[in-house]
């Protein structure tokens, strides 16, 4: 495994009047996924805020809107690490339907001081984890 993947449906909400889903939404659709990314890690971002004083904010993306998708579709929607920083990673994402790729996108999230919004490192464990994991090929 080189990616994590996370299922999500589309509902109605998630549409507009015609059904297709509003633009804004995909971004809702990666964040979800980039969490679940991270719980499958072994963190929660509750705990990095109660531990480590630090959040992780969304510092600049880039999208690529391909094909709609459309209410009651079942997406795909991956993460790819490609870059690890000192105080940032850089992720490839992309939403499909049944291998059909419909949005694209670059995201860089920086890890910043929860109080101060400075960048802060990406604190130790994680590091060490995503560099296992990586090492192991499931990154």
């Amino acid at each position: 495994m080189t990616q994590f993947t996370w299922p999500i449906r589309v509902y109605y909400e998630d549409t507009d009047s015609g059904g297709v889903v509003y633009h804004s939404n995909y971004l809702n659709f990666m964040e979800r996924a980039r969490t679940e990314w991270l719980r499958a890690l072994g963190f929660e971002q509750t705990q990095l805020k109660d531990q480590h004083c630090l959040i992780i904010l969304i510092h600049s993306l880039s999208m690529k809107f391909k094909k709609p998708a459309y209410f009651n579709d079942m997406l795909a929607v991956r993460c790819e690490l490609s870059k690890l920083g000192r105080s940032s990673l850089i992720m490839q994402q992309s939403i499909s339907r049944d291998g059909l790729v419909l949005i694209e996108a670059q995201v860089k999230a920086a890890f910043v001081d929860a109080v101060s919004f400075k960048p802060i490192g990406v604190p130790s464990e994680m590091r060490h984890k995503i560099q296992l994991e990586k090492q192991q090929g499931f990154l």
